[in-house]
Formats: structure tokens, sequence, C-alpha cells
């Protein structure tokens, strides 16, 4: 059965919009871009070290700086394509993605590595930013939440194989075939969507210049359903990416495992994120997504809380560590199609900016967090539970605010 047998046509739905619903594969593999790219090239950071001779210090900017670039990209992406429409902004930032992607399997220097990684994440932010906006443009609220549990289900898939197919490229072939890896994903991805995607804009915003830009941002900031549901999605996120952050240095350096074996055991962490989006696929719409979203955030608090008094009362170990981070996952899952679909529901003729001004919280949140935990982390995973801690009871606190809501 497929998503679009379990997602009821709205019966409101005008004619015209109803066909103008591009595939859910298409959809998920847009959104899927951007965390392809920023995980293919984790397991490779000690061989570019000492290929390009930078400190890992220096590396470590390939991944901090391109969610920055991400976060950043999108406030720009969002409004434009309420005013030019979605499928001129993708089909831009695909070309952009490609060119960088070979400019990084060609760098010679760990700063041109840096730039092209930065111009990469410009590129790949249009995906994440345009697939949501296009969900929330032919979709109504609730049905939006479950096509959005459904395509952030499938685009796991990337995260999950991206540190495998990097480890194993990195191997075989040296860390630059992993951007040659993302010029082969991105090239068919620009021709399917130039012959697939319509144009879903349902009407262009007039938005010209930088201050009319600037009012859009506050203007959404301004409503309190934006904001509220906003804080949960980057909170929650928070917790993953603090995570992210020390997991390779607790599994690696202070367990000893190998990088292969991190990816594989990351991988569940994936799978445990799509089982939760599956859930808010399948009950977004019977439940709600105010209830769904509760279920979740919890489900994602506990879990932080869980991984820091399991560390603390337990000798370290893979099962320990992964087991936890498995709860978060299936609460994060639940958690995000919900509040996204809240936000980008808002203030609906505005679903690009909106979209672009909630994935660039959620990413610049997210580098912020990676950047707190590479200063608090040194092996033993303890900066990095309390951190995933301290992250989820701020979600836990968010969500109040959207309960109190009740919209």
């Amino acid at each position: 059965m497929s998503p679009r047998d379990i997602i009821p046509e709205p019966a409101a739905a005008p004619a015209a919009q109803a066909k103008a619903r591009p595939p859910i594969w298409l959809l998920v593999a847009m959104i899927g871009l951007g965390p392809f790219t920023m995980q293919i090239i984790v397991p490779s950071l000690p061989a570019m070290a000492r290929d390009l001779g930078a400190s890992i210090a220096t590396i470590q900017l390939t991944v901090t700086l391109y969610l920055v670039a991400v976060g950043v990209g999108q406030l720009v992406y969002g409004p434009l394509s309420d005013r030019f429409g979605r499928r001129p902004l993708l089909m831009g930032g695909l070309a952009l993605y490609a060119v960088a992607s070979l400019g990084a399997a060609l760098a010679v220097g760990v700063v041109g590595v840096v730039i092209a990684r930065v111009l990469q994440a410009i590129g790949a932010c249009a995906g994440v930013v345009l697939a949501r906006a296009v969900i929330r443009d032919v979709w109504p609220r609730d049905q939006a939440a479950s096509v959005l549990g459904y395509v952030t289900m499938g685009m796991t898939i990337s995260p999950m194989l991206a540190p495998v197919i990097g480890s194993l490229l990195e191997e075989s072939f040296g860390w630059r075939a992993g951007m040659l890896a993302c010029l082969a994903f991105a090239l068919p991805l620009a021709a399917v969507c130039w012959t697939r995607l319509p144009e879903t804009l349902p009407a262009p915003q007039q938005l010209p210049g930088l201050v009319a830009i600037w009012r859009a941002y506050r203007s959404l900031w301004a409503i309190p359903a934006f904001r509220s549901y906003s804080t949960v999605t980057a909170c929650a996120t928070g917790v993953f990416f603090a995570f992210l952050g020390g997991a390779p240095y607790v599994v690696v350096q202070g367990m000893g495992y190998s990088p292969v074996t991190f990816a594989i055991a990351f991988a569940t962490t994936s799978i445990a994120f799509a089982a939760g989006n599956w859930i808010a696929g399948r009950y977004a719409t019977r439940l709600g997504t105010v209830r769904l979203l509760t279920i979740g955030v919890w489900l994602c608090t506990g879990g932080a809380l869980l991984a820091a008094v399991v560390l603390v009362a337990f000798p370290p170990h893979l099962l320990s560590f992964f087991l936890p981070m498995a709860v978060v996952a299936i609460g994060n899952g639940m958690t995000q199609p919900s509040s996204i679909a809240g936000a980008l529901s808002a203030r609906p003729q505005l679903a690009g900016t909106a979209s672009a001004l909630l994935g660039a919280m959620q990413m610049c949140f997210g580098a912020l967090l990676t950047f707190i935990v590479g200063l608090v982390e040194f092996g033993s995973g303890l900066g990095t539970t309390l951190t995933m801690a301290a992250t989820g009871i701020g979600t836990a606190f968010a969500l109040r605010g959207a309960r109190r809501l009740g919209v």
C-alpha cells in the first residue's frame, strides 16, 4: 500500500490542484539530498585531514559551516519561491549543487573544500525548503502532516546509507569519491524534477527587496502559533544534532569501535526515526497534530534523559548508548511532521517563507549544538548526553506554548 492509498483526497480541493500533486518519492529525494550530503563526508574527515594537511578542527568546518549555510540559504529560498514559484528556485539550487559537488571533488586545498561544501549546502537546502512548501501548497494541514510523515520516513534512507556509502567509497577510492557520489545523486534528480515536478504556488506573493523579506519573517515570528511550533521543531532537531556532534567521538575514540561499526549502529537511529515518521503518517489525521505532537515530544525528551541516566548507571557500551537514542528518534520522527505542519499552517499563503525560517532555525540551532558538544565532549559520552537532555527539556517547555494555543 502506498502513501497515496492511505492519504485521502481532501473533498474541497480544486481539481486542478489535485492534478498538480507531485509523486511522494520525488519529494523524498528532494528532502533527502541535504542529509545525504551532510553525512556522506563524516567517515572521511580523518582521511581528508591527512590528505589536505589540515587539523581535525579545520576539517570539521566542512560539517559545521555546511549546517550554517543550509540554515541561512533557506532564508533566501523561501521568500523568493513565494514570489517566483517553486520550480525556478529548485532548478537553480540543483544546478549550484552539482557545480559545487564537482568543485569539492577537484579542490586542491582545505579552503577550496570548505567553500565548495558551503555552496553545496546552499544548493541542497533548496530541496528541503521547496519540498515542504509544495506539500503545504497542495494538502491541508492535518493531511500535510501525514504526507510529511511519509516523506520524512522515506528521507531517512539517505542519512542511514550516507555514512556507510561514504566509508566504503573512501576505503576504495579516497574521500573525493564521496563528492562525486553527490554529483551522481544530483544530476538525475534535476532531470526528474524538470519533467515531473509541477509548479504548485497558488498565487505569487509580492515580496520585493530585502526590507519586505525582513518584514515577512518578522510578521511570521509575530504569530504565536508559528513561534511555538517552530521552537518545538528546532529543539527536537537539536537533540539529534547534539547526538550527531558527539557520537563519533564517543563510539570510535571513547569505546574503541571502528568507523564502519559506528556507521552501521547509526543506521538504527535512522530506522527508529523512520518508524516515528510512519506513526505520524498513519495516525496524524486520526489523532490530530497537537495530540501526536505531545506524544512525540515526551518520547524525545524521555529518551534524552534516559541516555544520560544509562550512561551514569551502566558501563559504556554500544547498546546502552544507541538504545535510548532509538527512543529519541521515534519521538523525533513523530514530532517533526506535526510541528512542521503546524508552523507552515500559521500563514499558508507564505508557506515557502515559513519553511525557510523554520529550516534556518533548525540548522543554525543544530550547528550551535554541534559546536557546544565539541567543547564539552571528551569521549566519555557525558557531554553529549547532558546536552541532549537539556535540549529535550527545552523541547518539552516549547510544547507547552503550542498546547496552550490548541491549534
